[in-house]
């Protein structure tokens, strides 16, 4: 976990930061560097998660699930430590990252952020459906590698990490996805807030028409201010 520290008047409302890279070692925390430093800019403490990930002893299921779990359990220590006294936490997660961070919220919602209230999730072009992602086969079939087998080989795994099989989440959920994204495909975004809305969340989408997959975690990007504006609904 890497803490960042927020310039300018301090918000009661600690971001969480979960990077993506399709669980695979090779991707850490530099994937979400720049959106961090920009929302710290914005006044915003912000801590950035790690995890085990595919390539790495533990990676995978459930070691990655397991780490991020205990990250947020660590928040309300890690924030006492800086001297903030935060009013609750918005998850942020890109792409895989947006999978564990819609994950957590569930989770959330029985022990994942003891003491520290979640108010929201922010999905960056998330990958929000594993059954989905499996069956498209998404970068060279990650997904079975990181559950350890197909929806029908290990059917129990899906259902407990997939975000579109643990709705509701019963927090306030804003979902950011651009149409030519070419990692993961921007109709699961549309997929997921319907079937969201269903349930009962409050939930929406926000369409960046041409956007790609980097769009929503590039401050210099055209559509960086619609980013801003999802996370700053929430906070």
């Amino acid at each position: 976990m890497e803490w960042v520290t927020p310039t300018g008047p301090v918000r009661r409302v600690l971001l969480v930061a979960v990077h993506g890279g399709y669980w695979r070692v090779r991707y850490g925390l530099e994937q979400t560097e720049l959106l961090c430093a920009a929302f710290a800019a914005r006044g915003f403490p912000v801590a950035s998660l790690e995890y085990r990930r595919l390539g790495e002893a533990g990676g995978g299921w459930p070691g990655t699930l397991d780490d991020v779990e205990a990250a947020l359990a660590s928040l309300p220590a890690g924030a006492a430590d800086r001297g903030l006294q935060p009013s609750g936490a918005l998850l942020v997660g890109h792409s895989a990252g947006g999978q564990l961070a819609l994950w957590a919220a569930a989770r959330g919602k029985a022990s994942s952020l003891p003491g520290l209230p979640l108010v929201g999730v922010v999905g960056l072009a998330p990958v929000s459906d594993l059954v989905e992602a499996f069956r498209l086969h998404l970068s060279s079939g990650v997904v079975g590698e990181l559950l350890g087998g197909s929806p029908e080989q290990v059917p129990e795994r899906y259902q407990a990490a997939s975000p579109v099989e643990l709705l509701p989440l019963g927090v306030p959920t804003v979902l950011v996805h651009g149409t030519a994204d070419e990692d993961v495909p921007y109709a699961l975004s549309p997929a997921y807030v319907e079937r969201a809305r269903a349930a009962g969340d409050a939930t929406r989408l926000v369409t960046l028409e041409g956007g790609g997959h980097f769009d929503v975690t590039t401050p210099s990007s055209p559509y960086w201010p619609q980013v801003v504006e999802a996370v700053e609904s929430l906070a």
